[in-house]
């Protein structure tokens, strides 16, 4: 069984704007904000069908671990790229996935 996620950004860019996985295998939704400024935060949201965004992750400049659904937000050094690396997707995480900057 495949999952498809789609990526759109605001005020940043998507490398990859529509990835698939299979249940259970790994993937990582790679963002890139070349203009991102001093006091601006990156978010990462999901939304499911049929549902409201939700927030997944939220950071200024540090990594961190992502509850749900499990993985990890990683930021580069600079803050010019992130990442969202969903460990174990399953097919209840196909969804829209945002990378935004803001306050």
């Amino acid at each position: 069984f495949f999952i498809s996620l789609a990526v759109a950004a605001v005020r940043a860019q998507v490398q990859e704007p529509f990835l698939q996985t299979t249940e259970g295998t790994g993937i990582n939704i790679k963002c890139s904000h070349p203009n991102i400024k001093t006091g601006d935060f990156i978010h990462f949201y999901r939304q499911l069908p049929g549902q409201n965004p939700e927030l997944l992750a939220l950071t200024a400049k540090a990594s961190k671990g992502v509850r749900a659904p499990e993985g990890r937000l990683w930021v580069s050094a600079d803050r010019l790229s992130s990442e969202l690396q969903l460990r174990r997707p399953r097919r209840g995480d196909a969804a829209v996935y945002y990378c935004a900057l803001g306050d």
